[in-house]
């Protein structure tokens, strides 16, 4: 099963989620090794093929560009509600992100079980404890431009994602605080 960008939305909007409006978009800037915020910085990590203009499905880059953040999820068994004014939602067990770029639901939330190539929100290792979407590939979605490009949490060494930007748990909380509607990142090398 899969969801609709709208069905999404209306998941994200539930009682229970939260959104309101910010007062100002926030833009956060990777480069080199760093997540810096209007009145910050923090150590990160990107993909480990690198920041790339012409991203792939499995290069394991992160993309270079000004990508809209989206909405986030959390785990509720580990993370307790995090403030944020982007649309945030409880993680489930069953859900997954289809990164199969021959599935019609390629780069999009899934339930699980999903017979198409996906990955498990749900992990035992802590990275997506928090992860904020970012909206890279996602509107239109270009079938093995890339997928499941996160803001998650860091490895306790930094080592590279999969193409994600990932930074320590204290250091998403406190950015997750700021973004709002109209919050980008800029990913660039």
């Amino acid at each position: 099963m899969t969801l609709s960008r709208r069905a999404l939305l209306g998941l994200l909007l539930l009682p229970g989620a939260t959104a309101v409006s910010a007062a100002s978009p926030v833009r956060l800037v990777y480069a080199e090794g760093r997540l810096s915020w209007p009145g910050g910085e923090a150590r990160a990590a990107c993909g480990k093929g690198g920041v790339r203009a012409a991203k792939r499905e499995g290069d394991g880059a992160s993309p270079q560009g000004t990508f809209p953040l989206l909405y986030g999820f959390f785990r509720p068994d580990r993370v307790e509600w995090p403030r944020s004014e982007l649309p945030m939602t409880p993680l489930r067990p069953d859900f997954g992100w289809c990164d199969d770029p021959k599935d019609g639901n390629y780069n999009r939330l899934v339930y699980l079980p999903y017979a198409a190539s996906h990955e498990e929100m749900w992990r035992a290792d802590g990275l997506y404890d928090i992860v904020v979407v970012i909206g890279y590939n996602t509107d239109p979605v270009a079938p093995g431009a890339g997928s499941a490009i996160f803001l998650h949490i860091a490895r306790p060494d930094y080592s590279p994602t999969e193409g994600c930007i990932a930074v320590a748990r204290e250091d998403l909380l406190t950015v997750l605080a700021l973004l709002g509607p109209g919050a980008e990142i800029t990913i660039r090398s």
